[in-house]
Formats: structure tokens, C-alpha cells, sequence
């Protein structure tokens, strides 16, 4: 509590009780570092100032806004909280931990630091800054990944959290644990914690906490038919079932292969009913590759393009989804970060 004055970052949403400001920031801050975070949560404030008009916003709208940001069940798990808030609280967030808990999305930690930042109830916040400060600090070696070791760790954060001061303690650790002891070179030298941290004394800083290895990433192979006719490029919706759901990409071909030559392109793109203008396809030019990470998976993009000599049939159009949009109503569609850096790469 004397470190935190001290050392704080100067952060906006420390400086409101506004429970949708607050709510909003724990939102956009999960998986998320802070520098990230920022210009997301200034532009979803701006942009819809209330909750009411966040539940009132289009889907697809605030799926664009929080383009970039990646775990996109998020933000559809946060439209759908703000529509509930204004459906069966009258707008109002629920001013009780439990309450909370009874808001779609809204998990143990994220109705904590609402209870406690906005409504000052006494309950301890437990994010991965609090499990590593508790495990280092007081030698725990549960694995924080098992959800058996939550109550431990959520018995141990209640124990020291001072009632009376529940909203600054549970924001000084969390900021202990994301300025001082981070996860790698914690700045034990200079410590207020060094002399009782049992992970210090005991020369086990870097194997705190035990947290259980994630299964090794699958890699997948997007081949991108990127069709084009009349300066308008053909994108589809992604459904539910696999990533992305709700945003827009090209016609895709999954394979098991880092390469797709050009005669097996113009087979898939013929398979959609699409006549290519072969004069323009070039075997010897490779299409772009673009690598990208997510949490249990990695894929390798390749994109071909494909100029059509006339428009794709209706009746594929209406089959797979795929629609002619201008440049300009590209910009307006939500898109995997991966396709808007495609994109960039073009224009």
C-alpha cells in the first residue's frame, strides 16, 4: 500500500467510479497489455459513451472497433453484457459481486475489480499479477492453470485484502505484480516485499508460479482466393463453428500443404463458379505469406489473386456467402487483423 502511491501509472480508468467505464477497461484489458489496450478502451468510451449505446451499437460496429485486439468472443460476450445491462438492470450494472456474477461473460475476477473499483466491496481481485505476487511471496507451488488451486490462491488474496481500503489494495497489487514482480526479472534488488518473499529467500524467483505448459499449437494452411472483378474484391462473413466467427475474409481453401500451384488455384476458384482471366495469373509470382499466432493454433497465409473476367454466378453468391465490396466498404467491414495487414500490403 505505500509502494503503490509511489509507483502507480497515471491510467484514466482510475479515475472514475463509473461502473461501465471500469467494466469496459477489464474488458479490453484481458489477454491485453495496457500500451494495447489504451487507444481501444479511449475509442470505445468515445464512441459510445454509455452502455446504452453500446447495447444499442450493430454487432458488426463493434466488432470493427475492436478489430486488432484478437479474442474477438470477447467483444460479441461484451455486446451482449451491455444489451443485458440496459434489458434487465434498466441500464445500471448490478453494485454487488454477485450480482455481477450474474452478467453473461462477466467472470470471478472481472466482477471483483467492478465490485471493489466502483461499488467499494470488500473482495479480492485474483488476475495472473495477484497468483504470481501470492506464489512467489508465500511459496505456493499449485499449479495457478488447475482450477482446484483458485481457492487457495482466492482464500489467500481475501485474507490480506483490508476492508476498508479493498479498492486501492486490490489495484496496488495487480500494479506489484505488472511493474515489480513481472514475470521475467522482477526487480527483487529493489523489493519492498524482498525479506518475506519465500520465492527470494529460497532462490526460486523464475520457477514461480508453476503454472501447467499449454498443448503445443496446431498449424493450419489458409490459402486465400482473393477474386477481384471490376476494382471490387469478393469477401464473406465467417460463421460460427472455427475462428473469426462474424468477421470478413476471401474464399478460403484449407490444405495440408504450405504451397497451392496455380492450376489447383484456378481449380478451386473455378469450383465457385468463377472464370479467371488466366492472361493475368503468373506462375513464376509468389503470393504474399503472412504468419499468424493465436492461442492454440498458427497459420500460414497464402494469397492468391485472382482477377475475373466477368462477376461471380448469384447462385454462388448466395451459396457461399461471398459478396463484391468497394475498397471504401472494406474499410467498414470487421476483418482479422491478418486480412487488414493483406490489405495494407496492396493498396
Amino acid at each position: 500500500m505505500s509502494w503503490y502511491p509511489r509507483h502507480r501509472r497515471d491510467l484514466p480508468w482510475r479515475h472514475t467510479r463509473d461502473a461501465y467505464a471500469i467494466w469496459l477497461s477489464e474488458v479490453i484489458l484481458q489477454q491485453t497489455r495496457v500500451a494495447q489496450g489504451l487507444p481501444y478502451y479511449l475509442d470505445f468510451l468515445a464512441t459510445y459513451p454509455t452502455v446504452g449505446d453500446l447495447a444499442a451499437a450493430p454487432e458488426q460496429e463493434v466488432l470493427r472497433h475492436w478489430q486488432g485486439l484478437g479474442y474477438y468472443s470477447r467483444a460479441r460476450n461484451m455486446h451482449h453484457t451491455a444489451q443485458q445491462v440496459v434489458g434487465e438492470f434498466g441500464g445500471r450494472f448490478p453494485a454487488t459481486y454477485a450480482g455481477l456474477r450474474q452478467l453473461k461473460g462477466v467472470g470471478p475476477y472481472t466482477a471483483a475489480a467492478v465490485a471493489s473499483f466502483a461499488f467499494d466491496e470488500a473482495v479480492a481481485v485474483l488476475d495472473g499479477n495477484v497468483f504470481r505476487v501470492l506464489a512467489r511471496v508465500f511459496g505456493l507451488h499449485s499449479d495457478i492453470a488447475a482450477p482446484a488451486s483458485r481457492k487457495e490462491f482466492q482464500a489467500l488474496a481475501d485474507q490480506h485484502l483490508p476492508p476498508a481500503h479493498a479498492a486501492e489494495f486490490n489495484q496496488a497489487i495487480m500494479e506489484f505484480g505488472a511493474l515489480q514482480c513481472t514475470p521475467a526479472k522482477p526487480d527483487c534488488l529493489f523489493c519492498p516485499l524482498q525479506s518475506p518473499c519465500w520465492a527470494f529467500q529460497h532462490g526460486q524467483v523464475a520457477l514461480l508460479p508453476i503454472k501447467a505448459k499449454a498443448k503445443a499449437a496446431r498449424t493450419r494452411y489458409f490459402h486465400y482466393l482473393v477474386l477481384c472483378h471490376a476494382g471490387q474484391l469478393y469477401l464473406k462473413q465467417r460463421s460460427a463453428g472455427d475462428i473469426w466467427q462474424g468477421l470478413y475474409d476471401f474464399a478460403l481453401a484449407e490444405t495440408d500443404a504450405a504451397e497451392m500451384p496455380v492450376a489447383e488455384v484456378l481449380r478451386h476458384v473455378a469450383a465457385l463458379g468463377g472464370q479467371p482471366d488466366t492472361s493475368r495469373v503468373a506462375e513464376d509470382r509468389p503470393s504474399p505469406t503472412l504468419r499468424h499466432v493465436l492461442s492454440h493454433q498458427k497459420l500460414e497465409c497464402r494469397f492468391h489473386a485472382v482477377e475475373l473476367t466477368v462477376p461471380l454466378p448469384p447462385a454462388t453468391q448466395r451459396d457461399t456467402g461471398l459478396q463484391a465490396y468497394s475498397a471504401t466498404e472494406i474499410e467498414q467491414l470487421p476483418k482479422p487483423v491478418l486480412i487488414s495487414n493483406y490489405l495494407d500490403k496492396i493498396s
